[in-house]
Protein backbone atom coordinates (compact mmCIF):
# COMPACT_ATOMS: atom_id res chain seq x y z
CA UNK A 1 0.00 0.00 0.00
CA UNK A 2 1.36 3.37 -0.99
CA UNK A 3 1.87 6.46 1.62
CA UNK A 4 1.90 9.94 0.60
CA UNK A 5 2.48 12.79 3.37
CA UNK A 6 1.27 16.02 3.48
CA UNK A 7 2.07 18.82 5.46
CA UNK A 8 0.28 22.25 5.44
CA UNK A 9 -0.88 21.55 1.92
CA UNK A 10 -4.25 22.98 0.89
CA UNK A 11 -4.48 20.24 -1.70
CA UNK A 12 -4.11 17.53 0.94
CA UNK A 13 -7.55 15.51 1.28
CA UNK A 14 -9.29 15.85 4.35
CA UNK A 15 -9.04 13.62 7.20
CA UNK A 16 -11.12 10.14 7.93
CA UNK A 17 -9.42 8.76 11.05
CA UNK A 18 -7.06 9.60 13.95
CA UNK A 19 -4.43 6.97 14.46
CA UNK A 20 -2.57 6.72 17.95
CA UNK A 21 1.10 6.01 17.16
CA UNK A 22 4.25 5.87 18.81
CA UNK A 23 7.90 6.01 17.01
CA UNK A 24 11.19 5.62 18.71
CA UNK A 25 14.65 7.11 18.73
CA UNK A 26 16.82 4.35 19.30
CA UNK A 27 20.41 4.96 19.41
CA UNK A 28 23.61 2.78 19.61
CA UNK A 29 26.60 3.37 21.70
CA UNK A 30 28.25 5.50 18.94
CA UNK A 31 25.42 7.80 19.26
CA UNK A 32 24.05 6.83 15.51
CA UNK A 33 20.22 6.39 14.89
CA UNK A 34 18.47 3.61 13.94
CA UNK A 35 16.64 4.28 10.85
CA UNK A 36 14.43 2.01 7.96
CA UNK A 37 13.65 3.29 4.47
CA UNK A 38 9.87 2.83 4.61
CA UNK A 39 8.78 0.24 1.28
CA UNK A 40 5.37 2.65 1.45
CA UNK A 41 6.81 6.03 0.38
CA UNK A 42 10.85 5.32 -0.07
CA UNK A 43 11.59 8.11 2.68
CA UNK A 44 13.52 7.47 5.68
CA UNK A 45 11.86 7.30 9.05
CA UNK A 46 12.09 6.31 12.68
CA UNK A 47 10.69 2.42 13.31
CA UNK A 48 6.87 3.33 14.56
CA UNK A 49 3.27 2.60 13.84
CA UNK A 50 -0.05 2.56 15.10
CA UNK A 51 -1.65 1.52 18.68
CA UNK A 52 -3.43 -1.70 18.94
CA UNK A 53 -6.23 -1.91 21.68
CA UNK A 54 -4.05 -4.21 23.66
CA UNK A 55 -1.10 -2.34 23.76
CA UNK A 56 0.07 0.72 25.90
CA UNK A 57 1.71 3.28 24.18
CA UNK A 58 4.95 2.49 25.09
CA UNK A 59 4.58 -0.60 24.37
CA UNK A 60 3.27 -0.21 21.03
CA UNK A 61 7.06 1.78 20.41
CA UNK A 62 8.57 -1.57 21.54
CA UNK A 63 6.35 -3.90 19.54
CA UNK A 64 7.00 -1.74 16.15
CA UNK A 65 10.78 -1.45 16.27
CA UNK A 66 10.52 -5.19 17.08
CA UNK A 67 8.47 -5.83 14.01
CA UNK A 68 10.16 -3.49 11.61
CA UNK A 69 13.77 -4.06 12.82
CA UNK A 70 14.13 -7.09 14.50
CA UNK A 71 15.69 -5.67 18.25
CA UNK A 72 14.37 -5.60 21.58
CA UNK A 73 14.19 -2.80 22.99
CA UNK A 74 13.52 -1.02 26.42
CA UNK A 75 11.89 2.31 26.50
CA UNK A 76 13.62 4.92 28.30
CA UNK A 77 12.16 8.22 27.73
CA UNK A 78 9.90 10.82 25.73
CA UNK A 79 11.58 13.17 23.41
CA UNK A 80 7.57 14.34 22.56
CA UNK A 81 4.42 14.45 20.75
CA UNK A 82 3.21 15.14 17.65
CA UNK A 83 -0.04 16.18 16.67
CA UNK A 84 -0.31 18.88 14.60
CA UNK A 85 -3.12 18.67 12.78
CA UNK A 86 -1.66 20.24 9.47
CA UNK A 87 0.50 16.49 9.09
CA UNK A 88 -1.81 14.25 6.83
CA UNK A 89 -0.99 11.22 5.88
CA UNK A 90 -3.20 9.35 2.66
CA UNK A 91 -3.04 6.16 2.15
CA UNK A 92 -3.76 3.75 -1.47
CA UNK A 93 -6.31 2.22 0.14
CA UNK A 94 -8.47 5.56 1.03
CA UNK A 95 -7.63 5.89 4.35
CA UNK A 96 -6.61 10.02 5.33
CA UNK A 97 -5.17 9.68 8.92
CA UNK A 98 -4.30 12.60 10.91
CA UNK A 99 -1.74 11.21 13.21
CA UNK A 100 -1.22 11.62 17.20
CA UNK A 101 2.53 10.44 17.19
CA UNK A 102 4.42 10.20 20.73
CA UNK A 103 8.58 10.07 19.94
CA UNK A 104 10.15 7.62 22.78
CA UNK A 105 13.69 7.31 23.19
CA UNK A 106 14.99 3.70 23.82
CA UNK A 107 17.83 1.43 23.68
CA UNK A 108 18.73 -2.22 22.57
CA UNK A 109 18.32 -4.91 24.73
CA UNK A 110 19.35 -8.05 22.10
CA UNK A 111 17.62 -9.16 18.98
CA UNK A 112 18.74 -9.25 15.38
CA UNK A 113 18.62 -6.35 12.89
CA UNK A 114 16.56 -7.31 10.19
CA UNK A 115 14.31 -6.11 7.21
CA UNK A 116 10.44 -6.19 7.78
CA UNK A 117 8.09 -6.09 4.58
CA UNK A 118 7.61 -2.30 5.91
CA UNK A 119 11.27 -1.48 4.85
CA UNK A 120 13.41 -1.86 2.07
CA UNK A 121 16.46 -1.04 4.40
CA UNK A 122 18.16 -1.03 7.76
CA UNK A 123 20.38 1.47 8.69
CA UNK A 124 22.57 3.22 12.05
CA UNK A 125 22.66 6.94 10.68
CA UNK A 126 25.24 9.03 12.38
CA UNK A 127 23.81 12.82 13.43
CA UNK A 128 26.04 14.48 10.83
CA UNK A 129 25.16 12.18 7.98
CA UNK A 130 21.03 12.77 8.29
CA UNK A 131 21.08 15.76 5.97
CA UNK A 132 21.96 13.32 3.02
CA UNK A 133 18.65 11.14 3.44
CA UNK A 134 15.44 11.83 1.67
CA UNK A 135 13.11 12.22 5.07
CA UNK A 136 9.93 13.53 5.65
CA UNK A 137 10.59 16.98 7.78
CA UNK A 138 8.68 15.84 10.75
CA UNK A 139 10.77 12.90 10.79
CA UNK A 140 13.47 14.77 10.72
CA UNK A 141 12.04 17.24 13.63
CA UNK A 142 11.60 14.37 16.30
CA UNK A 143 15.31 13.59 15.20
CA UNK A 144 16.60 17.00 15.73
CA UNK A 145 14.20 17.13 19.28
CA UNK A 146 16.21 13.74 20.37
CA UNK A 147 19.37 15.34 19.41
CA UNK A 148 18.82 18.26 21.19
CA UNK A 149 18.68 16.56 24.66
CA UNK A 150 15.62 18.69 25.71
CA UNK A 151 15.11 18.86 29.63
CA UNK A 152 12.00 18.08 28.71
CA UNK A 153 9.69 16.50 26.27
CA UNK A 154 8.54 19.24 23.05
CA UNK A 155 4.81 19.27 23.33
CA UNK A 156 3.16 19.85 20.02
Amino acid sequence: MARTEFYDDPAAPEPNSLVVAASAVVADDEGRILLQRRSDSGKWALPGGGMEMTDSLPGTAVREVKEETGLDVEVTGLVGTYTDPRHVIAYSDGEVRRQFNVCFRARVLGGTLMISDESTELRWVAPEDLNSLDMHHTQRLRIGHFLEARPAPYLG
